[in-house]
């Protein structure tokens, strides 16, 4: 399966017509700019050196320690990594919905056409979540106010943000989830989230997010409860939606084949850090980094299972606590080609050979 993605990527990396039928998220100019003046004139969201930390009982947990990814204007990008590697917290920071006491954003900054977000008040942040940044969170069923109404709760966004009376609310909520294909929209507007079903409450987030056009959708492992028809139902929709409201998507997953079907670039983190970035070819066609590797071959391959019916391999140990970090590089003690400088120094996050490849690791220092 990985190989057919490969070679379905190969394709979405070339002519307008090539990249419109096989991968209606990539872009025709590339995932990367030539010039350093030309990307930073299209960059929408710029995350730089972030840091979110959790002050508890047993320590300080780094759960974002020094993050830099941007996003531009249309792009699709997908954040990558097992499950505590703080691909969710970054994005809540972003949002600056991090719970307050025990997190803290301690470093960096956040820029958002061009503003720093953490030095909004939190009245002109209102503002802007939302409207032109909304996220869909990760489980609908406990991210929906289960005694309100679907209608209610896509309405009051709208009231909110565009200064709509309740009634033209109601009728933009019943547009909206039309828009996302859920059948008998007037109906279901009156229905609470425990009526509907997950993919329909998933499609119900999805038209909440979108309600206000965003310039930028942050979607948190949007498909993880759903089986694998409703899962490509909900990707089909957040492409066609993305080509009508030119929306910039942030997609957090840990599903590679998601990645490979639906990003233009690929953020790799792994225990609070970013490990590798790349357009989407170069990371399942050359990934460098060996978590990057190990994530690649713990994914089926029918190809090979059936000709050498190898095992699966996996990647040994887990995510390290964030308040108890190894000393050095943090994935040494899980990673088959550790050197001693690895467990004694923290590698930067570099560029491999062109402009087209970053990667933290001794082995291309």
């Amino acid at each position: 399966m990985l190989g057919i993605l490969v070679e379905g990527l190969l394709v979405c990396l070339g002519t307008d017509r090539q990249v419109n039928k096989n991968n209606r998220f990539c872009h025709s100019e590339g995932s990367f700019v030539n010039t350093t003046q030309q990307r930073e004139n299209n960059i929408l969201l710029n995350i730089s050196g972030l840091q979110t930390y959790f002050y508890t009982d047993e320590g300080v947990s780094k759960a974002v320690d020094g993050v830099d990814y941007y996003v531009k204007r249309g792009e699709t990008i997908g954040v990558v990594g097992e499950s505590g590697c703080g691909k969710s917290v970054a994005a809540l920071s972003v949002m600056r919905l991090i719970p307050q006491p025990p997190g803290k954003i301690v470093g960096g900054d956040i820029t958002f056409e061009g503003k720093s977000l953490l030095g909004l008040s939190k009245h002109d942040m209102r503002k802007i979540r939302g409207n032109k940044i909304s996220m869909i969170f990760q489980e609908p069923m406990t991210s929906l106010n289960p005694v309100f109404t679907i209608g209610n709760q896509i309405s009051e966004a709208i009231q909110l943000h565009q200064g709509f009376s309740k009634k033209e609310a109601m009728n933009r909520a019943v547009e909206m989830l039309k828009l996302v294909g859920i059948p008998s929209p007037e109906q279901r507007v009156k229905e609470y989230p425990h009526q509907l079903s997950g993919g329909m409450r998933q499609r119900a987030m999805i038209a909440m997010a979108l309600s206000c056009n965003p310039s930028l959708l942050i979607a948190d492992e949007p498909t993880t409860a759903l089986d694998v028809t409703i899962q490509a139902q909900i990707l089909d929709l957040m492409a066609s939606l993305k080509e009508e409201f030119n929306t910039a998507i942030i997609l957090i997953t840990h599903d590679l084949g998601v990645v490979a079907e639906t990003v233009a670039r690929v953020v790799v983190m792994y225990a609070g850090k970013v490990v590798e970035e790349a357009d989407v070819y170069h990371i399942f066609e050359q990934p460098l980094h060996p978590y990057t590797v190990g994530l690649l071959r713990s994914i089926p391959r029918i190809d090979l299972s059936v000709k050498k019916k190898e095992r699966l391999q996996e990647i040994s140990g887990i995510v390290p606590i964030p308040s108890q970090l190894p000393s050095g590089c943090l994935f040494h003690p899980r990673c088959s080609s550790v050197m001693d400088i690895c467990r004694q120094k923290l590698p930067e996050l570099k560029y491999y050979k062109e402009e087209k490849h970053k990667v933290r690791c001794w082995l291309y220092d």
